[in-house]
């Protein structure tokens, strides 16, 4: 069987929002491709270690989504997460201490690229299990439910999640409970290696979702302005006492899976195609049409990305390695009869 996933025509529509707005969308777009192309650069230079998956694609669904949330409500990931932190508002300075596995990191160096965290702000992970982070997303919705919280828990995964036991418990129990759950699934087509046609027989995962009984749409996750306009429609239902809500973000990672992957599995013509759809280069051209956008200001917001990445990188560096008469505290705890 042959697969192949064209890309859908780039979105040229307007841009429904005041120019400040929309520059300050395009900038947390541009600040996450920066600073993932400098962790790639310090992977293979080896000052970054273990495993790095990067989100180079896919920047308009966190952006877009993650721009609809409050201070107020979780957010849970999947592994390919470095977008979803730093949308959230997560200082990249602590992300790349993190990276380096630096006690400056937000997760004090102990949870590296796949463990993003931060209590603070809300942010839950990071999970490096796949489907791993919907239990939680159910667990942590229950808890405000019960505790009479206004917050909704948005819970992010790829289209590989779908194939676990987990997501059909996560959904089942959400629906029946009717708790404040946003699911956000990135479908970029191959889990890991393998394209979605090889390993689901129903491939529309928004269909595949409303078995459940729970609203379920698909967006173009190229498209930042698609990705926040469904998740602003899904929030408004789902506050509306519609229940969770589901939301399949059809979208592309030009980069392989990881670090390690040797992308054997998919032609590279199709990436080449899926990069014409490119997110950020997409929406600053339609920013420029509607003199929204001049080169100067483009320049501006590409100098601002890249000193920030340094800043950042240099801060990783001169940060602190974990002692290591510590590395065992809170891993194990002894009980005593």
């Amino acid at each position: 069987m042959t697969i192949d996933h064209p890309p859908p025509a780039p979105t040229t529509g307007p841009v429904p929002w005041e120019k400040s707005f929309a520059q300050k969308m395009l900038e947390q777009m541009l600040r996450i491709r920066r600073m993932e192309e400098k962790c790639a650069e310090l992977y293979g230079a080896g000052k970054i270690r273990g495993f790095l998956h990067l989100y180079i694609g896919e920047e308009a669904i966190a952006v877009g989504a993650l721009s609809c949330l409050t201070n107020d409500d979780n957010v849970v990931a999947t592994y390919r997460e470095h977008g979803q932190a730093l949308a959230r508002g997560i200082p990249m300075r602590a992300l790349m201490a993190e990276m380096y596995g630096k006690r400056e990191g937000c997760s004090r160096g102990r949870g590296g690229s796949m463990h993003l965290f931060d209590a603070e702000r809300r942010f839950f992970g990071g999970n490096a299990i796949v489907a791993g982070g919907l239990p939680l997303a159910v667990g942590l919705a229950l808890a405000a439910k019960r505790l009479g919280e206004a917050r909704v828990t948005a819970v992010f995964f790829g289209d590989g999640a779908v194939a676990e036991g987990a997501f059909h418990e996560a959904l089942n129990l959400a629906a029946l409970w009717r708790l404040p759950v946003l699911f956000c699934c990135e479908n970029n087509w191959y889990a890991m290696g393998t394209a979605l046609e090889r390993a689901q027989a129903e491939t529309d995962l928004a269909k595949k979702a409303s078995a459940y009984r729970i609203d379920a749409v698909a967006c173009d996750g190229m498209d930042v302005v698609a990705c926040r306009e469904a998740t602003e429609q899904a929030l408004a239902r789902l506050h509306a006492g519609r229940g969770p809500q589901f939301i399949e973000f059809r979208t592309y990672r030009f980069r392989a899976h990881s670090m390690f992957d040797a992308e054997l599995y998919r032609d590279k013509a199709e990436v080449e195609a899926w990069r014409a759809n490119d997110p950020i280069l997409t929406f600053a051209a339609r920013l420029r049409r509607e003199d929204k956008l001049s080169d100067a200001e483009w320049a501006a917001l590409e100098a601002a990305a890249e000193a920030e990445v340094a800043d950042a990188v240099a801060f990783a560096e001169t940060g602190t390695w974990e002692p290591v008469e510590d590395l065992l505290k809170d891993v194990y705890t002894p009980c005593h009869a």
